[in-house]
């Protein structure tokens, strides 16, 4: 049965603001006093006497009114625009993920894309700790945990809906040789179920060459996973959420699916490949699931 759509809007990427230097202001230098002839003060008339105390009084009641406008519009101006009614902001459909901390090099050690220290690509850094944290209120997937943090290959196999195709992969990853595996799921309030794996082998071209071609063929999955069954590109993520040096393949399962539709990333970035497989009853939605995607590249670059 097919599932009513509605239409998703682009991915959101938070525009990073500069830090643009302030210039300190020039300092303004004093203007010499000017002499004026001193003026008497005027007595005024009786009628004049009562005009002014008049106006003194509406003056007063001016500045009263201005002293409580000011303090209104300071409590407006102070709130965030969520406190105001009226002026609360909808989400954009991302999620709201912890401060992303990259695990500390080991000391002289490169980075996996400097290619003229490391070659190889070789993540230095502990690879379970570039795995992407869960978000803020998601429920971790504990199938996902491993041992020390390390995952059994048969546990990441069972991505894979068919029996032929997990001994296939297996075989090309033990072929390739596959080190290790790191890994974290959880599952969000709305019900999107979040697998994120990192295989990490010998070199940067070894992981390459499992990308294009042990695990994807011209920008699509050869393996059907879990839930899926008819693929197609993912051709949507903007300009400014692609990270440099790390290979990207998105797909999205096409209609008409069944109860739940799985979106999957394929990433490559130096040694290690990641694998994102989203799952969502009616649809897996297309901000979070870019959002994922674009966190976990940067963590890898």
């Amino acid at each position: 049965m097919e599932v009513n759509q509605q239409p998703e809007p682009d991915v959101a990427v938070a525009d990073v603001p500069e830090n643009r230097p302030v210039d300190p202001v020039d300092p303004v230098d004093p203007v010499d006093p000017v002499d004026l002839p001193e003026v008497q003060p005027q007595q005024p008339a009786p009628k004049d006497r009562r005009l002014l105390r008049a106006a003194l009084r509406w003056g007063a009641a001016v500045a009263v009114f201005a002293v409580v406008g000011g303090g209104t519009a300071y409590g407006i101006t102070s709130l965030d625009r969520t406190d105001v009614p009226g002026l609360a902001t909808h989400s954009d459909g991302r999620w709201a993920y912890p401060v992303l901390v990259r695990p500390p090099l080991p000391a002289g050690s490169p980075g996996p894309n400097d290619d003229t220290r490391n070659p190889a690509g070789t993540h230095y850094a502990d690879l379970r700790g570039l795995v992407l944290p869960a978000p803020k209120g998601a429920t971790a997937d504990a199938s996902l945990k491993g041992t020390d943090g390390w995952l059994a290959t048969k546990t990441f196999l069972k991505e894979f809906s068919l029996a032929p195709d997990r001994e296939d992969v297996g075989r090309r990853l033990t072929d390739n040789g596959l080190r290790h595996i790191a890994a974290r799921g959880w599952t969000t309030a709305d019900g999107t179920h979040t697998r994120v794996y990192l295989l990490q082998f010998d070199t940067g071209a070894v992981a390459d060459h499992v990308l294009g071609d042990e695990l994807t063929v011209n920008e699509a999955p050869i393996y059907r996973v879990r839930g899926g069954d008819a693929f197609e590109p993912d051709d949507l993520l903007p300009k400014a959420a692609q990270v440099a040096d790390v290979r990207t393949v998105l797909v999205h399962e096409a209609r008409p699916y069944g109860a739940e539709q799985v979106r999957e990333a394929y990433l490559a970035s130096g040694d290690t490949v990641a694998v994102i497989v989203q799952s969502r009853k009616g649809s897996a939605l297309a901000v979070p699931f870019r959002q994922t995607v674009t966190l976990q590249g940067e963590l890898l670059s």
